[in-house]
């Protein structure tokens, strides 16, 4: 069905009686606020062991074990490795996971074992890459935390690595198999806010746990921490406590709040509308409050251009992130369209429409005769611009997951592990992960250079 006669068939829908309603899930009326459940079925399967999916986690800082816990929640998984740099999370994943589990500070010890058949990568973003192509070329399955890669050419390796090994490889942005993407998706599609002309993403912070100024161990020296291996490729630098457990501040080994923050808004919003991105960016911001020895900002806003696809019009993004947002934080994620707008987070979707005023007003007409005012009314009167229809097609609605929703996160890994014992597609493949990443350290370049950047969102390359 073509976007023009899908939006035709919404707007008939939502003019249908207040009877009808309370029956679809679809429908929007005046002056309503209706709220929907959304539903999905899970189905309990019981696995031997043989028939289990053993997994490694490697990077056991905090995303690793938020990610770890969600996998190990899909039925049929087991956790049998861990690795890290830091010997107390060695230990702390035998406390969560069990002494029997095999830790080690050496990633390739844990890619040589025969017993292990997928990885998560979760270690700082300068090291994806080169542990996701080992890993893929040593016979594992991979899901590979966002973002996908830290620089724009390391994307085509994953890529090829994948597809080289004929393994599954998901990127690790965790709303992506969300209820609230799917249900945002079927309505965008089904033209529920007209074409879109607008994206709005905010992302306000309030505390220095916020602003990555994560706690530092207090056992924490050369011993403990193998602080060479971190470094990898990155300039050499004397141990820095800081460096390793803070490593989101600096570029050397992150991506700035572009690539920890943005990215999953790209892939949301790729998802959601089909697209490949935008082509241009321009960035600005700085280092406001944070003054910590980071080198990243903690105030961004970028602005990104997309064209006009098959699937959506040609519109603008904005991106706004700040570490220090006095009103005490929040965020929001809106699609605004020609005929409503769609909020959406994981476990939930609302979508408004209100009426497009074609006539004029007193503040328009004041100028005129009270005679011509009333010929210009009847004018307009004539043309019909606002018909009874567009009055019923108004109003507001609310999709929620149901109580017992177990989550975006969990979603995204079984959708990795059905993958798996199906040899079937993940939602976010390393050209998607690409797509993302690429698109959210625009930001970066852009700030660097100060200037606009262009991107070719087909073929995955900065211009």
């Amino acid at each position: 069905m073509s976007k023009k006669n899908s939006r035709r068939s919404f707007i008939k829908r939502a003019s249908l009686t207040s009877a009808a309603l309370s029956t679809s899930p679809f429908l929007l009326a005046a002056s309503s606020n209706n709220r929907l459940i959304l539903s999905r079925s899970y189905t309990h399967q019981e696995f031997s062991a043989n028939d289990q999916i053993n997994i490694a986690l490697i990077g056991t800082g905090i995303q690793g074990i938020f990610d770890t816990q969600a996998a190990l929640k899909v039925d049929g998984v087991k956790l049998v490795a861990a690795c890290d740099l830091y010997t107390g999370r060695l230990e702390r994943a035998k406390e969560l996971w069990g002494q029997d589990i095999f830790v080690t500070r050496d990633y390739r010890e844990v890619l040589n074992r025969k017993d292990i058949d997928a990885v998560i990568i979760a270690t700082p973003d300068h090291w994806h890459q080169t542990i996701a192509v080992a890993a893929l070329n040593a016979g594992k399955h991979v899901y590979c935390e966002k973002p996908m890669v830290q620089n724009f050419n390391e994307g085509q390796e994953i890529i090829k690595a994948q597809i080289n090994s004929g393994k599954i490889c998901q990127v690790g942005s965790q709303g992506m198999s969300s209820l609230g993407n799917e249900k945002a998706k079927q309505l965008y599609e089904d033209g529920a806010i007209g074409d879109i002309v607008m994206l709005d993403m905010y992302n306000d912070r309030y505390s220095a746990e916020g602003a990555w100024q994560y706690p530092i161990p207090p056992d924490a020296n050369t011993n403990t921490v193998d602080f060479d291996t971190f470094l990898g490729n990155a300039p050499k630098v004397p141990f820095e406590p800081k460096r390793f457990f803070r490593w989101r501040n600096y570029q050397d080994y992150g991506t700035g709040v572009a690539g920890d923050l943005f990215v999953h808004a790209f892939s949301t919003l790729n998802y959601v509308i089909s697209s490949h991105g935008p082509n241009r960016a321009l960035a600005t911001g700085g280092l406001r409050y944070w003054k910590d020895g980071r080198d990243v900002p903690d105030v961004s806003i970028t602005l990104y251009d997309y064209p006009k696809t098959e699937t959506h019009a040609p519109f603008n993004a904005a991106f706004r992130i700040n570490f220090i947002a006095g009103s005490g934080g929040g965020g929001g994620f809106k699609l605004i369209g020609t005929e409503g707008e769609m909020e959406i987070g994981q476990n939930s979707v609302t979508v408004n429409r209100s009426k497009l005023s074609m006539t004029p007003s007193g503040y328009s007409l004041i100028s005129f005769t009270e005679e011509m005012q009333q010929k210009i009314k009847n004018e307009y009167a004539a043309k019909n611009l606002e018909p009874r229809r567009s009055s019923l097609s108004t109003g507001t609605t609310t999709w929620e997951a149901p109580s017992d929703y177990k989550g975006g996160h969990y979603d995204h890994f079984n959708n990795f592990f059905t993958s798996i014992r199906s040899n079937g597609k993940v939602i976010q493949d390393p050209k998607f992960g690409l797509r993302a990443a690429g698109a959210a350290l625009l930001a970066n370049e852009s700030y660097s250079r100060k200037q606009p950047v262009n991107w070719n969102p087909t073929e995955m390359k900065l211009m």
